[in-house]
């Protein structure tokens, strides 16, 4: 795989950004820090050679400065919000960030639950957090928030919140997703600071879009994609473009509310510190693309996989035509087609040939290794033996896997845990390939091949199952597919 970004000159450069803020506000700055701080894909298949905990490794080189504040609506406790990538709620997940920022190394001082109205569920999460010995704080619902600046930026309003009390340079405010409440959590600090006669400021932290790309730079067409279902749409910052006469890309919510913010600086502190919304930011990804055309390939293949992701989860019932249609839109705006990926065409062929699902996969060197259906393999399972198979040379017609161990395993599934179809899932055929590889050193080679997966595309013609798309992930595969089950049964799982 080819390398379009350097991640060693991004860990330098954006740890120092940081700093050279924190020293502009005299010591203590509250960094928004948006998206996911770690386990960043995203990132990390539309700039090959970013890593996903790159983030991370930035904050742990200012480890010594870092205090991290995770914030939570109350709404979220009360609904059981479910974070959709992982199947855990936000008040878990909280639990979780915890512990693995603080497995790193990294200080977390307290916990906010913003829009607080002594729910039961938030009352019960507090309590629980404070028998765990974990500091917690809570802030208000402001009616007329942000408009009404005057009532916001008063005792009655920012005032009411409980004060977070910091003890570090740098408070990075996180949250287990979108509609936490960061932003009203720093602006918050920053008027109690105030209150209190401290000199303190703001940033916020996104990765994307890129602000010194293009605004139909395909990188950031590929943040619109994954952003398809959400309001977010990337524009040209008219507030910066006034100010200096340069062109920066950021998007819509926050140049809408930049005025509203910086009429807050204003009344906080007597002046805002920035003229425009991309001021406020301190990525510096921008300046570690190293090749643009790889970048530029990578996102465009990300955008055809949004395109299909989006079609299924319209056919599954949790997606939305005009997602579908923004992604249209975007793919016309990138030059973006099925062609991008020369799998699309080999697993729909083989699935024509063969009159049954079929799935192909674009390996590293460029070749294309199909996979059909059998009466004891699945297409997922098929194709993921072919393509190891085929890294390591050994004929496609040779069976690896023996049938004295396949056939338990497919009598298992359906005399007795009442499966209707034998066929083996991804994660059986694995451990029935672990399980030949002590008498069959084919299947040993096989299997150590399965790294090389990492990173290829493959494409399915019908809707795989959860296990099967779970494990095809778990090794790195990007996985699309048709928006169309094998059966027309009405329930699928």
């Amino acid at each position: 795989m080819k390398i379009g970004f350097d991640n060693q000159k991004y860990l330098e450069i954006q740890s120092e950004k940081i700093k050279e803020r924190i020293a502009r506000f005299g010591g203590k700055l509250y960094l928004e820090f948006g998206g996911k701080l770690f386990d960043d894909y995203h990132a990390a298949r539309v700039l090959p050679g970013f890593q996903p905990d790159s983030k991370l490794k930035m904050l742990q080189q200012l480890k010594e400065d870092v205090e991290i504040v995770i914030a939570i609506n109350a709404a979220d406790i009360e609904k059981s919000k479910i974070r959709g990538d992982l199947g855990i709620t936000y008040d878990d997940d909280v639990l979780r960030l915890m512990d693995i920022f603080q497995s790193l190394d990294l200080y977390v001082g307290s916990v906010v639950v913003t829009r607080y109205r002594a729910q039961s569920a938030a009352n019960a999460f507090l309590q629980r957090l404070r028998e765990l010995g974990v500091r917690c704080y809570c802030h208000y619902p402001i009616e007329n928030y942000p408009a009404d600046i005057p009532h916001v930026v008063s005792d009655d309003g920012l005032g009411r919140n409980d004060y977070i009390e910091t003890t570090h340079s740098l408070v990075v405010v996180t949250a287990p997703g979108p509609g936490s409440g960061k932003m009203a959590t720093c602006l918050s600090q920053l008027y109690h600071d105030y209150k209190r006669g401290m000199t303190s400021g703001y940033a916020k932290f996104e990765t994307f879009p890129i602000w010194n790309l293009p605004l139909t730079h395909p990188v950031n067409l590929a943040y619109e994609a994954a952003t398809a279902d959400l309001d977010d749409v990337n524009m040209i910052d008219p507030f910066h473009l006034e100010a200096y006469g340069e062109t920066a890309v950021n998007y819509n919510r926050d140049i809408e509310t930049f005025p509203v913010l910086s009429a807050m600086f204003q009344r906080i502190q007597g002046g805002s510190p920035y003229r425009s919304p991309t001021d406020m930011g301190v990525n510096m990804v921008g300046k570690c693309i190293i090749d643009d055309e790889v970048c530029r390939a990578a996102s465009c293949r990300e955008i055809l996989r949004r395109y299909y992701a989006a079609r299924v989860e319209r056919v599954q019932g949790r997606g939305q035509d005009e997602a579908v249609r923004r992604l249209e839109l975007i793919m016309r705006r990138g030059g973006v087609t099925s062609e991008l990926n020369p799998a699309i065409a080999a697993a729909l062929q083989k699935a024509d040939d063969t009159d049954a699902p079929a799935g192909a996969m674009l390996l590293p060197d460029g070749r294309i290794i199909t996979g059909k259906t059998s009466s004891r393999l699945g297409a997922a399972s098929s194709l993921l033996l072919n393509s190891l198979k085929a890294l390591c040379g050994i004929d496609p017609d040779l069976d690896i896997m023996s049938p004295k161990v396949l056939e338990p395993v497919c009598r298992l599934k359906t005399r007795y845990m009442g499966h209707k179809n034998p066929r083996l899932h991804t994660d059986e055929v694995l451990m029935a390939l672990t399980i030949s590889a002590l008498t069959n050193p084919l299947a040993d080679i096989a299997q150590q091949q399965l790294p090389k997966l990492h990173g290829c595309d493959a494409h399915f013609s019908v809707i795989l199952s959860e296990e099967d798309i779970s494990l095809l992930r778990q090794l790195g595969i990007h996985v699309t597919c048709e928006p169309r089950y094998e059966t027309k049964q009405l329930y699928h799982k």
